[in-house]
């Protein structure tokens, strides 16, 4: 059978999807609620066998305070397995969806969480349905569901790292960007500096103190020039707290920092430069906290290829498929890091990510599917 075939099949799926879209964004999982994703991810679970039958095995990984890990996998007709990764989690807390319900106008739906990324995990499943359906054939799947990508994968990333060994690749399915599948992503490392000074009254005994604040605010600025904006790499400031009153010197001061970077080898010179700050008065010291969250995304041989296999596949539906490097990470910056074959942005065509704007367009639900489902295909012939 040809693509359009599957394609076809896809058209005449797209209520059926936006249906599911509709149920997935009706789960309220917030990152931070494990009542809640527990709640989820069993609803979910429900709605896969539903969709794909019961899966050939299964694990729920206890994410202990963080959202649970559901790993399930569907036999495929042809050798070989690929890893597919989306999560459930969203940024959105409970009860935005009472102010903000999911709604479709035209080809525009709307709603917490509809493209980052549950369309994508619609889209993923769907895919899978349809080669079943179709009779095509089509590797194993693994499919991984993430109840923490939102605050890093603490709990998945061990798991993300050992499914992605020895697979043919790796899938993430995330949204698009403008269309285009995402092949390199900055890595991030979120970061706490805090000063400690020495607290006296500010009118009566102001030598007798050190100000944490003070000191703070002179480090802040050698923070922000870790910067170097030729290699990728920026630094952003984005808190500061401290101090007691206005009358006060202040004796602790702290400042949370989100720092990206392109280049591996920038992680070691960004730890280098937090490890030498330095107080200008001795009697204020300063720690450093924080860690790096993922590290980034770059090209190698394998997802240089699974690219190009997704490319023809779109170029030979009519329809040019590009790809970009983005700001933000996911959990395909693991897989990459290790040197694996991985293609990200798989998922809805759409935008406003973590923001009131978020949403999906439906027109492009089918053919992002039926690229799926051929490229789940293609993998099959390998």
């Amino acid at each position: 059978m040809s693509e359009l075939t599957i394609q076809g099949w896809a058209e005449r799926a797209l209520p059926d999807m936006t249906a599911d879209l509709r149920t997935l964004v009706e789960l309220e999982t917030p990152s931070d609620d494990k009542a809640l994703l527990g709640t989820g991810i069993g609803e979910i679970e429900r709605w896969l066998a539903e969709r794909l039958g019961e899966p050939g095995e299964r694990r729920l990984h206890d994410g202990g305070k963080y959202g649970d890990a559901l790993e399930v996998g569907y036999p495929g007709t042809a050798p070989g397995t690929v890893l597919v990764l989306c999560h459930y989690d969203t940024v959105w807390p409970e009860g935005t969806l009472t102010a903000w319900p999911f709604s479709v106008d035209g080809d525009r739906a709307t709603g917490p969480g509809a493209f980052d990324m549950k369309l994508g995990l619609v889209q993923s499943v769907w895919a899978l349905r349809c080669l079943a359906e179709l009779g095509m054939p089509r590797p194993t799947v693994r499919l991984l569901l993430n109840g923490d990508e939102e605050i890093g994968s603490p709990v998945a990333r061990p798991l993300i790292e050992r499914l992605s060994e020895d697979v043919l690749a790796t899938l993430v399915f995330e949204g698009a960007a403008d269309g285009n599948l995402k092949t390199v992503r900055k890595g991030v490392g979120l970061f706490d500096v805090t000063v400690a000074g020495v607290e006296s009254h500010a009118g009566l005994d102001p030598d007798a103190g050190v100000s944490a604040i003070h000191e703070l605010a002179r480090l802040v600025g050698q923070i922000a020039a870790f910067g170097d904006r030729d290699r990728g790499t920026t630094v952003n400031v984005g808190l500061i707290e401290g101090g007691t009153g206005c009358n006060v010197v202040a004796g602790s001061a702290t400042c949370g920092i989100d720092v990206r970077v392109s280049e591996p080898d920038e992680m070691g010179r960004i730890d280098a430069a937090f490890a030498a700050l330095r107080t200008s008065d001795a009697r204020a010291s300063v720690t450093v906290e924080g860690e790096w969250n993922r590290p980034p995304m770059v090209r190698n041989p394998g997802s240089d290829e699974l690219f190009r296999l997704a490319e023809s596949i779109a170029a030979e539906a009519g329809w040019e498929l590009g790809q970009v490097g983005v700001g933000g990470a996911s959990d395909g910056n693991f897989v990459s890091a290790l040197g694996r074959p991985v293609l990200d942005g798989l998922g809805a065509v759409g935008g406003g990510a973590h923001a009131r704007h978020e949403h999906v367009l439906l027109d492009h639900v089918p053919g992002r599917t039926a690229l799926i489902a051929e490229l789940l295909m293609a993998l099959a012939d390998r």
